[in-house]
């Protein structure tokens, strides 16, 4: 189940009144856009970036001025994508110093000169702000980098630019539309451009599918990654609460915050997944991945699927679509004909049941992990009671299409020592957990499970909100365990991917399988910015 579909049934869509819709601050344009220009570096993967850099075909200063001038035309001209936030003003000469330490023959390994899109909740300490798409955060430069961001840049990456989201992670209002920020506007789908790009790391899967980078990072706290990677053709890696650390990112609530990679392949982003790994004692969470972080391309096996023991879950991640159905029907038989064992069903029991429990422990982390963030940001709002006022002061520009009830149903939560959090924290592990993926794998002997990650995108509707139809992000969100979506094929045109679901640390394993489907399947395809 999708985070938009539990906030429906917890009653918060429930007497919302919507703002009147208008022409104003992204609203999706109608005109039919001119084909994108031709691109050399289209579907580029990190291999081929170096073979092309060793062999002095390709620099990473040739790569920076390809890739912003890929931004320029199609993100605010051109389709209009609304992908990104902001460029980074230093992005040529940090890549003109990769090229000369790559001549004075020091590589610092795979992600030396790749350009990489972040989203715009993690914080760098350089000319770019770190705003969560806000307003309140306009301008807001970090004390200091994220540690993902200390990661990527000591992996030799060029952090190209910061990317649009669904403002504050999505978790402002129930009403929201995916890909929309006060600052960025409405993010839109390459493939269809009326249709949503997801949340909420909408604008780094827009980026990399539109080929505006070589991979990004996104967000998840529940099917932030993983769905705006399958509806975007893209692989989506949601690691396990703890493998990678979330000091200096913008909060939602640490149970099951973290960010991962996206990219087109997953070889890229095992590679990628293994770069932003490790232990940082700015994040308590992370002490449990000591010794867990791999070198994550080992585990590319096109052979991986044989003999594996793949659960096919069907209860409440089935029947919303038919086409989805379809796609699921063809992804089992690919799976067998790869070598799996296909045990079926294999449901996850009390789908649906910690629902409302998992939204008490978010709307309760959410005000404690934000007004901690907020106190040493460096900006005007301190609290999340600052930024609701912010935002009443600013409705015309930061609410002109939905509100912010969660922010106010947060603030009115208090301290993580009450009770009722404690209690929904403890069903929510319980259920999820021993009683709910361990207990399903440890009864039919699973390996890993797969679903549908969701429903190929809806329209955008900035009156209604988001239309989810259906999903099954939440079950590893709420476990804190690792999911990672593949592409599963089209319907209409429009990408659905499939999701492989494990134990804790078991990364290593779901990537093994997510790339022995991917080589058995081969779906991906880019997009062609249609209009409709």
């Amino acid at each position: 189940m999708h985070r938009r579909q539990f906030l429906t049934r917890a009653g918060l869509a429930a007497g919302v009144v919507a703002t009147t819709p208008g022409c104003g601050r992204g609203a999706p344009a109608v005109q039919a856009p001119a084909p994108p220009p031709a691109f050399q570096f289209e579907e580029i993967t990190i291999g081929q970036v170096q073979v092309r850099m060793r062999a002095g075909m390709l620099t990473a200063r040739g790569l920076v001025d390809a890739y912003l001038s890929r931004i320029d035309a199609l993100d605010r001209r051109g389709p209009a994508l609304r992908a990104l936030l902001e460029v980074n003003p230093d992005a040529r000469a940090i890549a003109g110093q990769l090229d000369d330490e790559r001549k004075a023959g020091r590589v610092r390994g795979p992600l030396h000169g790749v350009p990489v899109l972040i989203k715009g909740n993690i914080d760098t300490h350089d000319r770019m702000a770190t705003t969560a798409g806000s307003l309140a955060l306009r301008g807001v430069i970090a004390p200091r980098d994220a540690f993902i961001a200390e990661r990527l840049r000591a992996a030799g990456a060029v952090v190209l630019g910061k990317t649009n989201l669904s403002e504050w992670a999505n978790f402002r209002s129930a009403h929201s539309s995916s890909g929309w920020s006060g600052i960025g506007g409405q993010g839109r789908n390459p493939y269809a451009l009326d249709r949503t790009p997801c949340g909420s790391s909408s604008g780094s899967a827009q980026a990399t599918a539109a080929n505006l980078c070589v991979i990004s990072i996104g967000t998840e706290t529940d099917g932030s990654i993983v769905c705006p990677s399958s509806a975007h053709a893209l692989v989506g890696i949601k690691p396990t609460v703890g493998l990678i650390s979330r000091s200096g990112i913008i909060p939602v609530a640490h149970s099951q915050d973290t960010a991962g990679p996206i990219a087109r392949t997953v070889t890229d982003a095992a590679i990628l997944l293994g770069a932003i790994a490790g232990v940082d004692p700015r994040d308590e969470a992370t002490a449990a991945s000591a010794g867990r972080a791999a070198d994550y391309s080992r585990s590319l096996d096109a052979n991986g699927l044989r003999g594996a023991r793949i659960g096919v879950a069907r209860v409440r991640v089935t029947g919303y679509n038919e086409g989805t159905d379809r796609l699921y029907a063809d992804a089992i038989g690919a799976l067998k004909g790869a070598g799996a064992v296909i045990v079926d069903p294999a449901d996850i029991p009390h789908a649906g049941e910690y629902d409302d429990a998992e939204l008490d422990v978010l709307l309760y982390e959410f005000k404690a992990d934000l007004n901690r963030y907020l106190e040493s940001a460096g900006a005007q709002v301190k609290s999340l009671g600052d930024l609701i006022a912010f935002n009443d002061a600013h409705q015309s520009e930061e609410m002109p299409y939905f509100g912010q009830e969660l922010f106010l149903r947060a603030e009115k939560e208090g301290p993580l020592t009450e009770k009722a959090y404690l209690e929904a924290r403890r069903r929510c592990l319980r259920l999820s957990r021993t009683e709910g993926i361990d207990a399903v794998m440890n009864a039919q002997t699973i390996d890993a499970m797969i679903a549908p990650t969701g429903g190929p995108p809806w329209t955008i509707d900035l009156v209604n909100g988001d239309h989810f139809t259906g999903g099954s992000s939440t079950f590893a969100a709420v476990a804190g365990y690792p999911s990672i979506t593949v592409p599963m094929g089209f319907v209409s045109g429009l990408p659905v991917g499939l999701s492989f679901i494990g134990r804790a640390w078991s990364e290593a394993t779901l990537i093994k399988y997510a790339y022995a489907f991917e080589q058995a399947t081969k779906h991906r395809q880019p997009p062609q910015f249609r209009n409709a």
